[in-house]
């Protein structure tokens, strides 16, 4: 056991098992109390209690919470629960989600709202109750769950804007909650899970591959996935002193690759002086200068 973390209190969403539960107990290791949490007591393959038991039984100190964190109400009784027992809220890892995969055109509006849900909005949720207590402490450290689907997906689009608003999100709390001593990033785990392994995620993965829709590099990767204790060293990093000015910043973590994304920038325009553009104006001029070195990432299928 570490103690980088020691008096810190951490809460981790979704941390009944798979990469939730392998960031709850590196947490523990560096001497942060957990609390851990999931939806619902009995999930198959471990769930917040079961987590917590586990942090206890290597000496450290965690609680569990169950409820989903997509509710507004629970999602603050969490929160207030937690800050009551322990007296703080140090460090939030939001890591709980559901991913409903279909194409858009077989997509069920039940199955967006509960992916949106869970993960965005679930995200919002909790940050929103913590920044209260962190506000007011001086000091925070919040680490969001995005995706690489947040760059462009296929086959689960409320994924990809799920992952893309929280990439938003974290950008805006960092700038409200940096002067306080809180911190906000982001980062998009590879790491096998159950979900991951599935055979009908894998099918999915091959099936996406075959249409060259996937390389071929990002096809081995996702079949060949690291241990979601892969994960920890940087996100435990990220919760430290020492990582108080990196804010606001996207980060993918694959094993022992960790990459920050570049800020986005305004890459080249084209400018009227005098009155709008027509139409045949930009058709003639737009190809030649905006999408210099662009490639359309799905182009019409040839016949």
């Amino acid at each position: 056991m570490g103690n980088r973390l020691k008096g810190k209190v951490a809460i981790v969403t979704g941390s009944g098992q798979g990469i939730g539960l392998a960031i709850a107990i590196a947490l523990a290791r560096e001497g942060a109390a957990v609390i851990t949490n999931n939806r619902r007591e009995g999930t198959e393959g471990g769930d917040a209690k079961t987590a917590a038991e586990q942090i206890k039984s290597m000496g450290g100190e965690a609680s569990h919470f169950f409820g989903s964190i997509s509710e507004f109400s629970v999602a603050e009784e969490m929160i207030t629960t937690t800050k009551e027992k322990y007296g703080s809220v140090d460090i939030l890892v939001n890591n709980a989600g559901a991913d409903m995969p279909h194409m858009i055109w077989n997509m069920t509006e039940e199955e967006w709202d509960t992916c949106l849900d869970s993960f965005l909005k679930g995200t919002f949720n909790t940050s929103r109750f913590a920044c209260g207590i962190m506000r007011e402490q001086k000091w925070g450290r919040i680490v969001n769950t995005t995706s690489t689907a947040w760059l462009g997906t296929v086959g689960h689009c409320n994924y990809g804007a799920a992952k893309a608003g929280i990439v938003g999100l974290t950008r805006a709390i960092a700038r409200e909650m940096g002067k306080y001593n809180v911190t906000c990033n982001a980062y998009a785990p590879t790491a096998s899970t159950r979900f991951s392994a599935s055979e009908d995620i894998q099918a999915g993965f091959k099936k996406r591959y075959e249409a060259g829709l996937m390389t071929k590099e990002r096809y081995e990767e996702l079949t060949n996935l690291p241990d979601p204790m892969t994960l920890t060293p940087f996100l435990i990093y990220l919760c430290t002193e020492e990582a108080a000015n990196i804010n606001g910043q996207v980060f993918d973590v694959t094993g022992g690759n960790i990459t920050m994304y570049s800020e986005p920038v305004r890459m080249k325009s084209i400018d009227k002086k005098d009155g709008l553009w027509t139409i045949e104006e930009l058709i003639k001029l737009v190809p030649t200068i905006l999408p210099e070195g662009y490639q359309n990432p799905a182009p019409p299928a040839k016949d």
